[in-house]
This record gives structure tokens, sequence and C-alpha cells, in this order.
């Protein structure tokens, strides 16, 4: 199967630093690589509500469609989310809130579709202390555990005024190598060995 890379924005702002970081390491991604960019504060989707044990079916939402398509067609999904509160952004987390109903509905097989494919991240923060973004590593990291998936870490700048990630030498270095390692199978930190 060849790679096919779906870049979900989920940025408050847009062409944002966590945005010029990702769109860095995507150059890098040889030229026959399909990549698919979809800003998720343009396809917006509404608060996800559990309705996994009600009697009702769960209402279809806009965008959510073109979103899971978009999700299962892709070998590599990379969540290019700043960091906010020392996690991802509320449109990211909403976007991942889905994948519980996608695990049900409409089509069962979503879990088994992602399993073996790769799961990224990408964000910029304020902070010099990269520590403060292991939240959203591990919220990462764990979903992709649970879902099956590889992980490929995350991808960190450092940069608050636009165009500021760019300067920050060490994150542009690593953005040229970022996609090119073949990443393990994700675990969760407290599995046996």
């Amino acid at each position: 199967m060849s790679r096919s890379f779906l870049f979900l924005l989920a940025s408050a702002r847009s062409d944002g630093n966590t945005e010029l970081l990702a769109r860095t390491a995507a150059q890098h991604l040889p030229a026959d690589v399909e990549q698919r960019w979809l800003d998720l504060a343009q396809l917006p989707l509404p608060d996800y509500v559990d309705a996994r044990h009600a009697d009702t079916p769960w209402p279809e939402q806009s965008n959510e469609e073109l979103l899971r398509q978009a999700t299962v067609a892709a070998t590599d999904i990379v969540i290019v989310s700043p960091l906010y509160w020392y996690s991802l952004s509320s449109y990211a987390k909403r976007y991942l809130d889905y994948w519980s109903k996608w695990l049900r509905t409409p089509d069962p097989t979503f879990k088994a579709r992602l399993a073996g494919r790769t799961l990224w991240g990408v964000t910029t923060l304020a902070h010099r202390e990269e520590e403060v973004a292991e939240p959203l590593s591990l919220t990462l990291n764990h979903t992709a555990a649970y879902m099956g998936m590889r992980f490929g870490g995350v991808l960190l700048g450092n940069g608050s005024r636009p165009g500021q990630v760019l300067a920050d030498e060490q994150a542009v270095q690593r953005a040229g190598t970022f996609f090119a390692q073949q990443p393990p199978l994700a675990r969760f930190p407290y599995d046996q060995a």
C-alpha cells in the first residue's frame, strides 16, 4: 500500500506556527506520497454526544462522513495541534472523540481498518521546556496504542508570534527527517515488555 498522509489542522489560527512546522516536515516527504490537508476549524463538528447506550440512532453530523472517510483512507494521520493548556486543541480533541462513535457506526470495522497505520503529532508551544507537551504526546500515544496503530511521536517546535517557529533551528532540523522513520506499534507505558 502506498503511503497517504492526512494532515488535520487543529488550530484557532490559520497559517500559525504549528501549521508552518507541519508544512516544513511535509516538504521532505517523497513526491509520490499523497498529502491531504483538512482544517478542522473549517470543518466543524458539534460537541460529541455519547449515545452508545441510547435507544435512538446517532445522527450523522455535518462534515462527519468527510472526516471519517479521509481518516480511513490515510496510511498516516497527522494531528497538527498547537499546545493549548498542555494538551490538544478543542478541534483535535473533538475529532478524536468522534472516533468513539466510528468504532461502532456506521462501520464497526473502523478500529481494524486503522490497525497498523501511523498516528503522528505536530505541535508548537510557547514554553522552552518541551516536557510541558507530555500530556499531548501521551494522549496521541494512548490513542494509537488502543487502536493498534503505530505512533510516530510528536514533532515539537517553539513559537508564539506568527512565523516564530521557523527560527527554532532544532525544530526545523527535526522536521527534515520526522516522517522518514518507521515507528513501532504504540504501547501503553504500563504494558509489560
